[in-house]
């Protein structure tokens, strides 16, 4: 039996690098609608996309999507998502996975995946997804986010930095990558239980976060539990500039 949760889809419409980036065409249509087709492929019993801007709004309601209006003052995206909730009026142990909106190759899978997985594990007030990281590049990139966890498969911690340090490897050749350290790249889906989302919100940043600019510090600093799974299937990166925005692009028109 299939864990009964809901899907927030956060859609700003302010962006740095893509400005109006969820409206942006991709094989005919706008990327946050391939976000919501790939959402309502999961097992999901409701998909909701949360923006702050009437013209995205707009868009969402002309394919048919559920789609709420909310302040454009938070901070984050689980700020937003919690006043989703509380004008959905969901119950306190509903579980709700945060799909960023400009995924829009997100396979339905690892959204069943990260929901079943906090399901699985009470003590965890959020749950999220990594895969192995595999070449320097990427390791050194602080736009990769790494993710160490215990044998429990709790999060130790995140960081934009490489994580662990290889002290001795390092050392001998600082630009290489360990062979013999399983690093792991975070992946940004995330499954909240209703009732931690309040509490959440309450705490505010913390140093942690606001240094790393990584709010899912927020929990590990409050003492929270955090489950981390590698991903049941590969997933490909979202959309952050425009080269990413032609290599979906070119990946989608070819399907």
């Amino acid at each position: 039996m299939s864990t009964p949760y809901s899907v927030v889809i956060p859609a700003r419409y302010a962006s740095t690098r893509l400005p109006g980036k969820p409206l942006l065409e991709i094989a005919g249509l706008p990327m946050i609608q391939h976000v919501w087709a790939q959402a309502r492929h999961s097992s999901a019993q409701q998909v909701v996309i949360a923006t702050d801007d009437p013209r995205i709004f707009e868009v969402c309601q002309g394919f048919g999507a559920e789609v709420l209006m909310t302040r454009p003052e938070h901070e984050s995206g689980t700020d937003r998502l919690a006043e989703v909730v509380a004008q959905l009026g969901l119950t306190p142990e509903r579980i709700v996975v945060n799909v960023q909106g400009d995924e829009p190759l997100i396979p339905p899978a690892v959204i069943d995946q990260v929901a079943a997985n906090l399901a699985a594990h009470p003590q965890a007030a959020m749950a999220t997804l990594a895969e192995p990281l595999s070449t320097a590049e990427a390791l050194f990139n602080p736009n990769v986010v790494k993710v160490i966890s215990n044998q429990q498969g709790m999060a130790l911690t995140f960081s934009r930095a490489p994580l662990p340090w290889a002290r001795d490897a390092f050392a001998q050749a600082p630009n290489q990558m360990p062979a013999d350290v399983p690093y792991r790249r975070h992946i940004g889906i995330y499954a909240y239980r209703v009732g931690f989302l309040a509490d959440f919100v309450s705490w505010g940043p913390c140093a942690l976060e606001q240094t790393e600019r990584l709010e899912q510090l927020r929990a590990l600093w409050h003492g929270c539990l955090i489950h981390v799974a590698d991903a049941c299937t590969p997933i490909l990166a979202g959309v952050d500039t425009l080269e990413d925005l032609e290599r979906v692009r070119r990946l989608l028109e070819a399907r």
